[in-house]
């Protein structure tokens, strides 16, 4: 069983730029490449996880989210850093989904995919609805602030490894 870490996407890796309608707007939040990185040396399996509602509300095509996670995994390659799998939730609030965080579906899809340890894996992300999605799934959480960055939370993750 691998130990995973589970990372919401806008405002934890990259700025939040509210349904991102485009590739350009997909730049790294400072320090991400580097804790990324680290975790992933820490024995990590990384993981994607985001709501992407843009694509229910028909803001843009999801061929648009692979394009950015396309864009996002060449940033991450000039640190060395890929992701084991990405997934995220086409579906709006309303829609009832079981993959839309706080649901836990994604990262139960994604982690028994990878064959991961949910009690040895965290979830990290800036909202309220991932740290329930971390939790429903067995997960450690994280929640990014504005006291805590992501180069804080791969300290986190470092000291109780």
């Amino acid at each position: 069983m691998s130990k995973t870490i589970f990372l919401d996407r806008d405002d934890t890796i990259v700025p939040d730029r509210d349904h991102l309608d485009n590739v350009e707007g997909i730049e790294l939040l400072e320090g991400a490449g580097e804790a990324l990185r680290a975790m992933q040396e820490l024995g990590f399996r990384l993981v994607l996880i985001t709501n992407q509602s843009g694509i229910g509300r028909g803001y843009f095509p999801e061929s648009m989210v692979h394009a950015q996670h396309e864009r996002l995994e060449e940033l991450l390659a000039e640190y060395g850093v890929a992701f084991d799998a990405i997934r995220f939730c086409p579906h709006t609030p309303t829609d009832g989904c079981e993959c839309r965080k706080p649901m836990p579906g994604m990262l139960l899809d994604a982690g028994r995919e990878l064959g991961s340890d949910f009690g040895r894996s965290w979830m990290i992300g800036n909202a309220e609805s991932d740290v329930a999605a971390g939790r429903a799934a067995g997960c450690r959480t994280i929640r990014i602030t504005e006291e805590v960055d992501i180069a804080t939370a791969a300290r986190i993750v470092a000291e109780h490894e």
